[in-house]
């Protein structure tokens, strides 16, 4: 996935919210929040006890203007904090940057999967408690296990997940994952998958009580996969695919795996709208949802453990690609930014760049029935 002192955030950012016309199935846009501030982004993440919404942001370096360029000014890494039900900022931790964050509610620490440690932040005074050396991993996703009080760091080079505990922010060990990690997803009985972005994708299975992979459930000919979801009464997992067949000979075909978490016997495929970053499963309605940059999110209904349908194909924004629950509303939420014009690709052909970012643009959306 892309890289990416307690404020009020609304100090820094324009707050508005307007409904979006619904188009045709059950979900909506219901809230869309333009919270502007600058940098990178990756996952985000629902604390449904705390009713808050954690996005780290990515630091942005100085810029002189140019010719064609406006100068850009240097913004610190931080973690934006927000309101879960209103999107109102609720706050912010300067300093503290990553790909995505977590956070325990019983012990009140929340983490950051930070280059080239792991942040552990306090979640009543948004102040960093203390850095975490995991190292030669390179932090990127990361998952929180109520069954033990855990945090799991993936790491795409060591291909492993650095295993802290949440109560003290103590490393207990690695997992060798046996791949590239990218989302994990726990049944909360002593069970971790981890889905693999490999050429083949795969997800691991780990038992959390021995910390080892006792499973490694092939996608056969379905690779660059980066969202997991788990219905965890029937044991089925979801897992959103880039790609199927054998490109560059075969166009891509983003794809949802549903398959046995027992024994990764593959259940169906269907067929996404678009590439996928991020996935989650919501066991009130029995649903899967996969985010995409391409602006769409796919919705597969659960009719039976053995019968599965692409209920809805939803429009919400170009990039919004990452995505996560809240538990007690059933609301999903993900979060984009607007681009300019996309540069002239290259003359001898190729893919050209993605226009510039326009500031004061990124955007939460809450999406519901």
């Amino acid at each position: 996935m892309t890289r990416t002192c307690f404020l009020l955030a609304a100090a820094a950012a324009t707050f508005a919210v307007s409904g979006i016309a619904q188009e045709a199935g059950p979900y909506k846009v219901l809230k869309s929040a333009k919270v502007g501030g600058e940098g990178g982004w990756d996952y985000i993440y629902a604390d449904a006890d705390g009713r808050r919404i954690y996005i780290p942001r990515g630091a942005v370096r100085e810029a002189a203007a140019t010719e064609t360029t406006p100068a850009v000014a240097a913004v610190p890494a931080r973690v934006t904090i927000f309101n879960l039900d209103t999107l109102e900022p609720a706050g912010q931790i300067a300093g503290v940057g990553g790909n995505g964050a977590v956070v325990d509610s019983k012990s009140g620490h929340g983490f950051t999967s930070d280059h080239p440690k792991v942040s552990m932040f306090d979640t009543k005074t948004l102040t960093l408690i203390k850095s975490i050396d995991v190292g030669t991993a390179v932090p990127d996703g990361i998952y929180f296990d109520a069954f033990n009080e855990r945090v799991y760091v993936f790491s795409h080079p060591t291909k492993d997940a650095t295993v802290i505990d949440a109560k003290d922010g103590t490393v207990l060990g690695t997992i060798d994952l046996g791949g590239v990690p990218e989302q994990g997803v726990a049944d909360g009985k002593g069970m971790l998958y981890v889905v693999m972005q490999d050429a083949v994708g795969s997800v691991t299975a780990v038992d959390v009580k021995t910390m080892k992979a006792v499973g490694h459930y092939s996608f056969v000919d379905k690779g660059g996969c980066n969202g997991l979801a788990l219905d965890a009464k029937n044991g089925i997992l979801f897992a959103a695919c880039g790609r199927s067949g054998n490109p560059p000979t075969q166009p891509a075909q983003p794809t949802m795996v549903i398959m046995s978490a027992a024994d990764g016997k593959i259940l169906t495929t269907l067929p996404l709208a678009g590439s996928s970053d991020g996935a989650v499963f919501n066991p009130a309605t029995m649903e899967a949802f996969s985010t995409h940059g391409n602006g769409t999110m796919t919705i597969v209904k659960e009719n039976s453990p053995t019968s599965f349908v692409v209920e809805q194909n939803l429009n919400t924004m170009n990039g919004a690609r990452t995505v996560t629950l809240d538990a007690k509303t059933g609301h999903i939420f993900t979060m984009a930014q607007e681009r300019g014009p996309a540069p002239t690709p290259p003359p001898a052909g190729g893919r050209g760049g993605q226009g510039p970012v326009i500031p004061g643009s990124f955007t939460i959306m809450m999406v519901g029935k």
